[in-house]
């Protein structure tokens, strides 16, 4: 069980490593890479997932709410925290309840479950990144016209995507190809992201980031088990949720708050120290898992 919980974590961070390491001596425009991956890459990727009639996402109904509920629930559960610890609840609750489902999540349940696992991990990107640019941003700015909702790429692949799977609509078999190539670019690249983001913070508010690293996955994981019992959740979809429950904050928090001006030191931290900690986090949520029979043969 050792080597498959290695097996499984070692190529996130190397590859995340490997982001850190480049970006250590090239600094790059990690923006452009960022923008080319959410206007293109990512929204492929969510399109031919869910646009595939292999995957019924009728199937998966039950997984999104359990995803929703999980995004919303982790800030009602904390806002009590939040409140008696005086902390700003724009800056402490949006990384406590957008986790790291794309960068970290994705590939983690693929290289966890197998590509079995792709479309309940898409489905639940989904899920986190409508929250994110709806609820996240209102919680920035409750001016932000959530209309705009409407012109992200991820948003129009994933109506796109729903409405083929729906409809019956079958694709040609070169053009869902052509989109899982070019899907198959973000979750590498994702990964690499993450580990040049990661240089860009710091450790100056680590008190609150270390509050962060056990809040983040304890909160999500306390919502996962009644919604997997409530909903009845078994075999892959009970894998894919668990893991989701416990990613740590995700990065465009900290870009966010830097384009909002919510304090993005403190939110670094959160962000930083969360996703570090997802080091001791993940090999006991996934060792779990595996003892009880989830993985690649699942």
């Amino acid at each position: 069980m050792f080597s498959q919980i290695l097996s499984t974590l070692l190529p996130v961070f190397l590859i995340a490593g490997c982001g850190a390491l480049y970006g250590r001596f090239r600094t790059p425009d990690i923006r452009v890479l960022n923008s080319l991956n959410m206007e293109l890459f990512v929204p492929m990727l969510v399109f031919a997932v869910l646009a595939e009639r292999k995957a019924p996402l009728q199937d998966y109904a039950d997984l999104a709410l359990a995803g929703t509920v999980i995004v919303l629930g982790s800030g009602l559960l904390l806002w009590p925290l939040a409140r008696l610890l005086k902390l700003d609840l724009r800056t402490f609750l949006p990384p406590m309840m957008f986790n790291n489902t794309g960068n970290m999540g994705i590939p983690l349940m693929v290289l966890a479950f197998g590509e079995q696992a792709l479309p309940a991990a898409v489905m639940l990107f989904v899920v986190e990144m409508l929250l994110h640019f709806s609820v996240g941003l209102y919680l920035l700015d409750p001016r932000t016209p959530l209309w705009q909702l409407l012109r992200l790429p991820i948003v129009i692949a994933s109506i796109a995507g729903v409405a083929i799977n729906l409809g019956g609509v079958t694709l040609p078999a070169w053009l869902l190809e052509s989109c899982h190539m070019l899907g198959g670019i973000s979750v590498p690249l994702m990964l690499f992201a993450l580990g040049v983001r990661m240089l860009d913070v710091d450790f100056s508010s680590w008190k609150l980031g270390l509050l962060g690293a056990i809040a983040c996955p304890a909160s999500g994981l306390l919502l996962a088990w009644p919604m997997i019992e409530l909903l009845d959740l078994q075999g892959m979809q009970f894998a894919t949720l668990w893991v989701f429950a416990a990613l740590p904050p995700a990065v465009l928090n900290y870009m966010l708050a830097e384009q909002y001006q919510q304090e993005p030191h403190k939110v670094a931290s959160l962000v930083l120290i969360g996703n570090l900690g997802s080091v001791l986090v993940m090999p006991v949520v996934l060792g779990l898992l595996f003892a009880a029979g989830y993985g690649k043969a699942l």
